[in-house]
């Protein structure tokens, strides 16, 4: 688990340099990344699929990223596009295309459809809890109305 932490927030820290993230959130976008990994690693482990471990992990990851974004005055998307990048599913998108290549149509179309599923529950997870941080802000700063 310590080595699965490790590798996730080297990954996530080096993918906010290539995004030319500022130098300062750097150790926030790995420690993103490492979170969200460690949820998904989590849940994989206690025979969930990777399917909803991706989407739980997207959404911890937007939980956090807005948490960072609002303590450090910074963009969101700094802090959600390099955590996301552990969960990406590219070596399952690169098995399929192997197995489109040596004919065995039947095994990638199963891969291509599992990679498709958690690329869609990563943007799942980072939709919804972008809609319930809205919903939060429109009730926490709702007016009360004036009685006429």
């Amino acid at each position: 688990m310590i080595v699965h932490l490790i590798t996730s927030f080297i990954a996530s820290a080096a993918f906010g340099i290539l995004f030319n993230a500022p130098k300062k959130s750097l150790l926030k976008c790995g420690f993103v990344g490492m979170a969200g990994w460690f949820v998904y690693i989590f849940l994989v482990n206690k025979e969930f699929d990777a399917v909803v471990a991706s989407l739980v992990a997207a959404f911890v990851i937007a939980v956090i990223s807005q948490i960072f974004a609002r303590m450090y005055k910074t963009p969101i998307i700094i802090f959600s596009v390099a955590g996301i990048i552990p969960l990406v599913p590219g070596g399952l998108a690169y098995d399929a295309m192997r197995h489109f290549v040596v004919n065995d149509y039947n095994g990638a179309i199963q891969l291509a459809a599992k990679a498709f599923m958690i690329s869609g529950a990563i943007a799942v997870g980072l939709v919804i809890s972008e809609v319930l941080y809205q919903l939060f802000m429109k009730i926490k700063f709702k007016q009360p109305k004036k009685a006429n």
